[in-house]
């Protein structure tokens, strides 16, 4: 693991943010927090992160949609999903599109340490 390793949790919900982080922070990495896809693309320090661990349904920008935009953008940064509302569908689309997991909240804190780790060993474009 590379501590100096961000990661950017875009979430809608508050505790969810604070969990995550509660959590990435316990294994040595950086977080940002952002309650939007918007925050997120609007955020001075948007280009920090070396992952991303966004929710898939939020207000004015989706997850999905947040992953089709950096990628139109040329910003291959490693994604992992998760959701209230799993859908096989959603969860193919992200998946070919080149997303690491998309994990049902709620999950399992060590499930999602390792989906980082393998988050951050992809190369970014």
């Amino acid at each position: 693991m590379n501590k100096s390793s961000v990661i950017a949790v875009i979430d809608d919900d508050a505790s969810v943010r604070f969990a995550l982080q509660s959590l990435l922070r316990s294994f040595g990495y950086e977080v940002l927090l952002f309650p939007s896809a918007v925050a997120f693309l609007d955020a001075p320090e948007r280009r920090a992160p070396h992952c991303i661990i966004s929710d898939v349904q939020m207000p004015q920008m989706s997850g999905p949609e947040l992953q089709d935009r950096l990628a139109a953008e040329g910003d291959g940064i490693p994604m992992i999903f998760i959701t209230a509302f799993h859908e096989k569908a959603v969860e193919a689309r992200v998946i070919e599109r080149g997303a690491v997991a998309v994990l049902s909240k709620p999950f399992d804190g060590d499930e999602i340490a390792s989906h980082v780790v393998r988050a951050l060993e992809r190369p970014r474009p």
